[in-house]
C-alpha cells in the first residue's frame, strides 16, 4: 500500500527480436540464421513514467513508449511498481549516463540494453530482469560459433532509432 501522498508507478520491460544487418548478412553467407538471431538476442527497455527508456550505443535514450523504429515488442513483462518519483528517477538516469551506461561503454555482449534494463527495474522495484535474458549472451559465447563470431559482434554497435538522449539538452551528444 502507498503512503497518503504517494502514488505507485507501474513498471514494464518490453522485448523485441533483433534481426540486425551483420546477422542477415551472416545468415544469407554462411545460412546460419538460426543462430544469428540467438546471438543477436533481445533488445530491451524499461517503460516507466510513461516513457520508454533503452541503452545503446549512443548512452540512455527515451521515447513514448513504442517510439523507436524496432516496431511493437515481442513480449512485455511486467516488471511490478515503484514510489520512485518521476523527478527522482530522472536524476538517478542523468547519473548512470555519465558514469555506467555513457554510450562508450556499450558492448554487445557484456554491457548493453539488457544490463540496463536489469539495472533500473533493481533500482524501481530491487527485483532483476528474467534471468533468460541477462544470461544469453554469455550462452551464446560459450559456443564454438559465438566464439568464433565474437570478434565481428564485438563491433556492432546498437542504438535503436527513435529516442532522445537521456541527459543532454535537445539529445546532443
Amino acid at each position: 500500500l502507498c503512503k497518503a501522498g504517494h502514488h505507485s508507478h507501474i513498471i514494464e520491460q518490453k522485448l523485441f527480436s533483433l534481426q540486425c544487418s551483420a546477422c542477415f548478412f551472416l545468415g544469407q553467407v554462411l545460412s546460419l540464421w538460426a543462430h544469428c538471431v540467438s546471438l543477436c538476442g533481445r533488445h530491451t527497455s524499461i517503460v516507466v513514467h510513461k516513457d520508454e527508456f533503452f541503452f545503446g550505443s549512443g548512452g540512455i535514450s527515451s521515447c513514448p513508449p513504442g517510439g523507436t523504429l524496432l516496431g511493437p515488442p515481442d513480449s512485455v513483462v511486467d516488471v511490478g511498481s515503484t514510489e520512485v518519483t518521476e523527478e527522482i528517477f530522472l536524476e538517478y538516469l542523468s547519473s548512470l549516463g555519465e558514469s555506467l551506461f555513457r554510450g562508450e561503454a556499450y558492448n554487445l555482449f557484456e554491457h548493453n540494453c539488457n544490463t540496463f534494463s536489469n539495472e533500473v527495474a533493481q533500482f524501481l522495484t530491487g527485483r532483476k530482469i528474467p534471468s533468460y535474458i541477462t544470461d544469453l549472451p554469455s550462452e551464446v559465447l560459450s559456443t564454438p560459433f559465438g566464439q568464433a563470431l565474437r570478434p565481428l559482434l564485438d563491433s556492432i554497435q546498437i542504438q535503436p532509432p527513435g529516442g532522445n538522449t537521456v541527459g543532454r539538452p535537445n539529445g546532443q551528444s
